[in-house]
């Protein structure tokens, strides 16, 4: 206890030290870290939160970079969260963006983390929501979250940004797929990136053409612009529309509608996950394991399994 508040006391000292450590307590989920989080709380809802995602080798990692300068350049403080694929052979994750990001290390007003997946679906890590909300108290004033790049299944990057920005490249045809995958439906910004290679101007064309058509009752009206942030140019074009989309967020009252969502999602997966502890007790596996030669030779369902597990549950 006394420890938890000497760190929280440090942390609102804008001590980085501290900030570190609450982001791995939240990270390994220790018994301290609702404590934690509830006492951070209170100065949450201030940064703007914006996603980048799109497939692996879009660039994301050094358009991110090139945007933290900028927002340097306005003394705006950035924090980054990006999220690495966990091996499900090791566990292990590269964590490889900060090296990507070097340039940004001496930099006091920019905090990088890099986190792993840890098997988690979404392209975010179950506890990226948390840490956003840990650099947000912090003081943060824009808080940037890099997806892994996993394609089709990183869709819930919509339910932790204010404004999305999915990134593509000209070449390799992801404009078409991400359209299939639903990456279509959530970009709040488009960027066709390494826009020097060939095709880009077509991709660019197609976004817009396909965007014409599903933007008729729509009064946010998609940009698409071209980066190649190797190179740092389209930065300042691409920043321009995050800011002109935060403006739009406002006017609307936008924000307080996304942080209402963001906090039901926030509440029904964590209500998710005590439920799945307090069901698989050591009785409840046992019970599974029983079944597992049943479930095998089909003579008995998985739905009746399912049954079977709920019904001693609720004795």
């Amino acid at each position: 206890m006394n420890d938890t508040k000497a760190l929280l006391e440090q942390f609102f000292k804008k001590d980085k030290r501290a900030l570190a450590r609450i982001i791995t307590l939240v990270e390994n989920q220790v018994p301290a870290c609702c404590e934690i989080l509830d006492a951070l709380y209170p100065n949450t809802g201030h940064a703007l939160r914006i996603g980048i995602t799109g497939p692996p080798g879009a660039g994301k990692s050094t358009l991110v970079d090139q945007l933290a300068k900028h927002f340097r350049q306005q003394n705006k403080t950035v924090g980054i969260i990006a999220v690495d694929p966990t091996s499900p052979f090791t566990g292990g994750a590269l964590l490889g963006d900060r090296v990507r990001m070097c340039d940004l290390s001496g930099d006091e007003g920019v905090f990088i983390r890099s986190m792993a997946t840890r098997g988690s679906l979404g392209g975010l890590s179950q506890r990226t929501q948390q840490v956003a909300d840990v650099l947000d108290a912090y003081g943060k004033d824009i808080v940037m979250m890099e997806t892994v790049g996993v394609g089709q299944s990183e869709l819930d990057i919509v339910e932790t940004a204010d404004t999305t920005v999915v990134v593509l490249v000209p070449e390799s045809g992801d404009s078409i797929q991400a359209m299939k995958a639903g990456l279509m439906e959530i970009a709040d910004i488009f960027v066709v990136n390494k826009s020097d290679r060939e095709g880009a101007d077509r991709t660019l064309l197609e976004i817009q053409s396909i965007l014409t058509l599903k933007e008729q009752n729509q009064e946010w009206k998609i940009p698409v612009c071209k980066t190649i942030a190797s190179e740092n140019q389209g930065t300042s074009e691409l920043a321009g529309h995050i800011e002109m989309h935060t403006r739009f967020l406002d006017e609307h009252n936008l924000f307080v509608t996304k942080r209402i969502r963001r906090l039901r999602k926030v509440v029904t997966d964590m209500v998710a996950i005590k439920l799945q502890q307090l069901f698989w007790t050591h009785d409840k596996r046992k019970m599974m394991d029983q079944m597992e030669d049943a479930l095998f030779k089909g003579t008995f369902s998985p739905y009746q399994a399912t049954q079977r597990l709920f019904a001693d549950f609720l004795t």
